[in-house]
């Protein structure tokens, strides 16, 4: 199995246990002498079992993201931390960003003025950059999950 069949796999299975959980929830309880929509022991059964499957995926995803190598040397799982702090970065830079260009209208001369206390343009070269940065860098990471076998 490849890499990135895994990583669907585990994203369909996490949503399924979503699902269930919710369920389980939605028949905890009944009004006395009627019975729930679904048995909840089945359900948790269900739960277990997906639970199971998902630590066996979540390891094998995390063994093979530790073991393969980029063209750099890097580890696939080092540039997986990489890419989640750049979009951590992006989007703190962005919300500041938007909050330092806002424009304050003055409806009289006499109303303070508010100006940004940051180089905007400059700043949104840094934005731009990250950006470039974390597109290249998911290019990188696709290819290898489409190429690589799962451990």
């Amino acid at each position: 199995m490849k890499l990135a069949n895994a990583l669907s796999q585990r994203s369909e299975l996490q949503t399924r246990i979503r699902q269930l959980e919710s369920r389980l929830n939605n028949n905890a309880l009944v009004q006395e002498g009627e019975e729930p929509a679904e048995d909840p022991m089945e359900l948790l059964r269900e739960l277990e079992a997906d639970y199971a499957r998902l630590e066996e995926l979540i390891s094998a995803i995390n063994r093979t993201n530790n073991t393969t190598r980029l063209e750099d040397g890097s580890a696939l799982s080092d540039q997986l931390a990489r890419r989640d702090c750049l979009k951590s970065r992006l989007s703190g830079l962005r919300n500041f960003l938007n909050n330092a260009s806002a424009l304050v209208h003055r409806h009289s001369a006499s109303e303070i003025k508010i100006k940004s206390t940051v180089n905007v343009r400059q700043l949104q070269k840094q934005v731009d950059s990250l950006s470039r940065e974390l597109r290249e860098l998911e290019e990188v990471i696709q290819e290898k999950n489409w190429t690589t076998e799962l451990l």
